[in-house]
């Protein structure tokens, strides 16, 4: 039922760390490139039932448009909300992709892709709340969010330990800010009710 832990090595572990942590930043782009890598390699389809230049012609549509559509608040508002609806998705598709391609075995696969999509789905949650507390996010954490999410993903192939590290990283200061917002929530909290005590 549970992974077996012995089954997999700390390298391995990081890069599937890592492949998660991309989707969480970015659908299309780790996305595309996890294709061309295929692509390269030989290997099996992602979407046997799908032509390649379909989707790889989808994938590239979407990478700018995640890219340039972030230059408007309609459009940012927008990215947003479907990257928050596919990060999980992608997050722990990427994670079972990536132990393909590395030929890590394990069992069951659907546990992998979980772990792959909460640590996605967490990533992108605090992006999100970033975003409605500043009200916009800066141009240049745009730029370093998607050079951030191509690093991951190649890294996750070529450098595991680098990119796990990364990963990890991103990991502790989601946690960071989530329980920083709520000790302003709960601060916020007690303030209102010492000004509005109880009759």
């Amino acid at each position: 039922m549970f992974i077996n832990l012995e089954d997999i090595s700390i390298i391995e572990a990081l890069a599937i760390l890592s492949a998660s942590a991309a989707g969480g930043l970015r659908v299309g782009l780790p996305l595309l490139i996890v294709v061309l890598v295929q692509l390269e390699r030989r290997d099996i389809p992602l979407f046997p039932s799908l032509h390649l230049q379909v989707i790889v012609g989808i994938l590239i549509s979407w990478s700018l448009f995640e890219l340039v559509g972030n230059k408007r608040l309609m459009g940012l508002r927008a990215i947003q909300i479907v990257q928050l609806l596919a990060s999980p998705i992608v997050g722990g598709f990427l994670a079972v992709t990536v132990a393909r391609l590395l030929a890590v075995s394990l069992s069951p696969v659907w546990l992998l892709g979980l772990v792959g999509g909460l640590l996605a789905l967490v990533l992108k949650l605090v992006q999100v709340g970033w975003f409605f507390r500043l009200g916009r996010i800066p141009l240049v954490v745009i730029f370093i969010e998607d050079l951030l999410s191509a690093l991951l993903i190649i890294f996750s192939l070529k450098a595991p330990k680098q990119g796990g590290l990364i990963a990890l990283l991103l990991l502790w200061i989601a946690l960071r800010s989530s329980t920083e917002w709520r000790r302003q929530h709960l601060r916020g909290r007690k303030g209102h009710n010492a000004d509005n005590p109880l009759p």
